[in-house]
């Protein structure tokens, strides 16, 4: 069975946790088809010396959904909201997946309110048969006739299967509502580009983070965005996938350390 958190509600119903203490904010966006839950090592690490607050995507946990029709911008929308109705201040975002996507938007447009980003898995100018096959993926979703079980097969090796990391995977996908789940899997099937061109002008300290055998957020991706950001780092953990923060916890977890303790503009 799974062990969820227990959350709390923004005004507009956000669900969110938030535990620890500490003089800096770092905010957790997951990715499609998970909840908070999917950042349960991170919580636990970064919540002994920050605070850290981690949020239902729309649609997901215990979020209410955006319109079918909401795109990347409408995410990167809602989660602007959602930290002035958290009165969090300037914070530091991390992003897996659809969630790098949103920070990267957050990167892009309200920059003020950003003191580190980082993006664990995310994608970046997919290619043109990557992008025709993640949008074949949405379009089966949205049609409600999807395999629940078929992610878990690029976001894990083989001998993965066994893992705790897997098992919560599958536990969370299972629990996905589907409408939630399609309309973020369309914005982030479309989403790619949107704020692509955004990493040459983002002064921040940022990190790119990704497992050498994530064939979809690939290692070539993380170099390209840390090689265009002013302050960009990249890391690419070897012989982990998509769901790198679950199977290399604290690979991960010594990375986000690194890049929280990277000086700020306002602390130089």
């Amino acid at each position: 069975m799974l062990q969820t958190l227990q959350r709390s509600r923004t005004r507009s119903s956000t669900a969110y946790v938030d535990h620890g203490r500490g003089d800096e904010t770092v905010v957790l966006i997951h990715g499609v088809g998970m909840r908070i839950e999917a950042w349960a090592p991170q919580i636990d690490r970064l919540a002994e010396d920050f605070r850290v607050v981690a949020v239902d995507l729309p649609g997901h946990g215990d979020t209410p959904p955006l319109s079918t029709s909401a795109k990347l911008p409408h995410f990167v929308e809602w989660f602007d909201r959602t930290l002035d109705e958290l009165s969090t201040g300037p914070v530091n975002v991390a992003g897996h997946s659809m969630g790098a996507l949103i920070a990267t938007g957050m990167a892009a447009t309200a920059e003020e309110k950003v003191r580190r980003v980082a993006l664990l898995s995310g994608v970046y100018r997919r290619s043109e048969a990557a992008r025709r096959a993640v949008e074949a993926r949405a379009d089966e979703i949205i049609s409600g006739a999807f395999d629940r079980e078929a992610p878990l097969a690029r976001w894990f090796a083989d001998d993965e299967k066994d893992s705790e990391a897997y098992a919560l995977t599958h536990a969370l996908l299972d629990v996905v509502d589907p409408s939630g789940y399609a309309t973020a899997y369309e914005a982030f099937a479309t989403g790619d580009s949107v704020y692509s061109d955004c990493w040459p002008q983002v002064n921040c300290p940022t990190l790119f983070l990704t497992g050498d055998g994530d064939l979809n957020s690939t290692a070539e991706m993380a170099r390209e965005m840390a090689a265009a950001a002013p302050r960009g780092e990249a890391v690419v953990i070897e012989g982990h996938r998509h769901m790198v923060n679950l199977t290399a916890p604290l690979e991960v977890n010594e990375a986000l350390i690194r890049w929280l303790g990277r000086e700020v503009k306002n602390d130089i």
